[in-house]
């Protein structure tokens, strides 16, 4: 079984002040059981001013996490905090991870090498992982995925890719131990008595413009032509570029469906920032001859599609007992709000403060999540969708 104590703070500039109100909130004396570990999300700020050094420092046993946009746990306020999870047990056991520096999707031994040297010390295949990726210009999601299956034979792989709250998320971060990251893979192994259910609900794409291209060129998650013409200049003729070439700012709330044309459906990516040669780099990859149109985020779908899913989880972990719901939304979802940024996250405190459940959201550049394909657990990249791990 797993106990979970949340705590979040709005200290940025004083690490000492902050430190204090969070393990005053966590009040961990006489609390921890024999393995714990802790989860971290941010504003990048917080890592400049010393903070999240400082909290690692304080704290007997690893941390991990990565900056976001936004993030909340319970009793949390505007997006500006950092938000602090502690998973203690005595009978679920973790074990960290981190890589070394992964500069391209054609070399990834840097994940499977720190997957089997956590492995390796766990002594056991993890029933799954806790992964904060790094949000890099030429490797996807569904690289990452596609790596950690090879190495752990399908664990199912929970987590996210980091943001932060710049344009062109130039100062997104993953975390580990108080030091932060720009290439570098953080994730947990988790054994033991612990069986997680995961949540996924993603945006049906039927709000799909006209206009459609067919991708002729790419490279990992870099779209990088669109009917033999660099990517951006279909972007441009939709309006989704800045008169000095960068992608408009909102991005993010126009993800690309993409139809792979083999009968299977069709998947939603978005796009982060763009190259200086015109290509987009997007939270997945886009084989060569996909169609692919651009969409537009409802914030009502967001509400409610979010909503549903929170209230089945909520409703599963009740009936096992379970004891924390850690929960990662795309950002996408987060800027189609507008000018109501945290209605998501109202509608989710307003469904989960009663319960109490504990629980962490934060807000990603990608969502890491397995689901059920034929009966059978199948980890995937995802974006513009909720994801949810019930332990």
């Amino acid at each position: 079984m797993i106990k979970a104590f949340t705590a979040f703070t709005n200290e940025i500039d004083e690490a000492d002040a902050a430190v204090s109100e969070l393990l005053a909130q966590l009040n961990l004396e006489g609390r921890l059981l024999r393995h714990s570990l802790g989860l971290v999300s941010c504003y990048a700020e917080y890592i400049d001013s010393g903070v999240v050094k400082a909290l690692s420092d304080a704290l007997p046993f690893d941390v991990i996490g990565s900056t976001t946009l936004a993030s909340y746990v319970k009793g949390a306020s505007g997006p500006l905090s950092l938000t602090l999870t502690v998973l203690t047990s005595d009978d679920v056991y973790f074990v960290t991870g981190l890589t070394e520096d992964i500069t391209s999707a054609e070399d990834l031994s840097p994940l499977r090498a720190a997957y089997d040297a956590a492995q390796a010390r766990l002594g056991e295949r993890p029933k799954f992982l806790i992964s904060f990726a790094p949000l890099l210009i030429n490797v996807g999601g569904d690289s990452f995925t596609e790596t950690i299956d090879g190495a752990s034979g399908g664990v199912p792989n929970f987590g996210t890719v980091a943001v932060d709250h710049t344009e062109d998320y130039s100062q997104a971060r993953t975390l580990y131990n108080g030091e932060a990251h720009a290439l570098k893979y953080a994730f947990a192994l988790v054994a033991g008595n612990v069986a997680p259910r995961f949540f996924v609900a993603t945006l049906p794409p039927d709000k799909v413009g006209r206009e459609k291209g067919i991708v002729t060129a790419s490279a990992g998650n870099q779209l990088r032509e669109i009917d033999g013409a660099p990517a951006i200049r279909f972007l441009e003729r939709l309006g989704l570029v800045t008169k000095d070439g960068n992608l408009f700012a909102g991005m993010n709330t126009f993800p690309f469906v993409i139809d792979f044309n083999d009968n299977s459906p069709p998947v939603v990516r978005v796009a982060f920032s763009a190259t200086p040669e015109g290509y987009a780099v997007c939270g997945g990859n886009f084989p060569v001859g996909s169609t692919i149109a651009v969409g537009r985020i409802d914030a009502d779908d967001v509400v409610n599609t979010t909503s549903d899913l929170v209230r089945a989880a909520a409703a599963a972990a009740a009936e096992q007992n379970s004891g924390f719901l850690l929960m990662f939304s795309c950002v996408g979802r987060y800027l189609c709000m507008g000018y109501e940024p945290e209605r998501e996250w109202a509608a989710v405190s307003g469904i989960l403060d009663e319960t109490g459940i504990p629980y962490h959201l934060t807000y990603s550049g990608g969502e890491l999540c397995p689901t059920e394909d034929f009966g059978k657990l199948t980890n995937h990249n995802h974006n513009d969708t909720y994801i949810i791990c019930a332990l």
